[in-house]
């Protein structure tokens, strides 16, 4: 003998109306954190008017006794006149910039090599070195 009866579907709630349930997408929340590399690399697109691309990007760590930082040697290509204009900015103002780096002062940036191409496809490779210190 049955206590009670029901007449209603127990999965009606699994089966509900889906457009009353508001779905954030995960790819839209979800953003890598970009590292300190990450931003220099953009600062220096940013000195190059955009041009350019990354060839090589090597970071090391070092310390003294009072300080503590990063190394960053970047490796970047301008192909073609208008990019070789970029690369060309770069090396000019690249000494003097004052970058804004999050927990981050640039002690020293420096071109430590220059390969300029000239022909039918000018080309320009250019070595920058920065040296990095954490604040605080």
């Amino acid at each position: 003998m049955m206590l009670t009866e029901s007449h209603r579907d127990p999965f009606a709630h699994a089966f509900a109306d889906l457009d009353a349930i508001e779905v954030k997408s995960l790819a839209a929340t979800f953003r890598p954190r970009r590292t300190t590399a990450d931003r220099v690399r953009a600062a220096l697109a940013a000195l190059a008017q955009g041009h350019g691309t990354v060839l090589a990007h090597e970071e090391k760590a070092w310390a003294s006794i009072t300080f503590s930082g990063t190394r960053h040697e970047v490796v970047l290509e301008f192909c073609g006149p208008e990019a070789v204009a970029g690369g060309e900015e770069l090396i000019e103002r690249l000494p003097d910039h004052e970058f804004v780096l999050p927990g981050q002062l640039v002690a020293d940036a420096t071109i430590t090599k220059v390969d300029h191409r000239f022909g039918a496809m000018e080309r320009l490779e250019v070595t920058a070195v920065l040296l990095l210190l954490e604040e605080g």
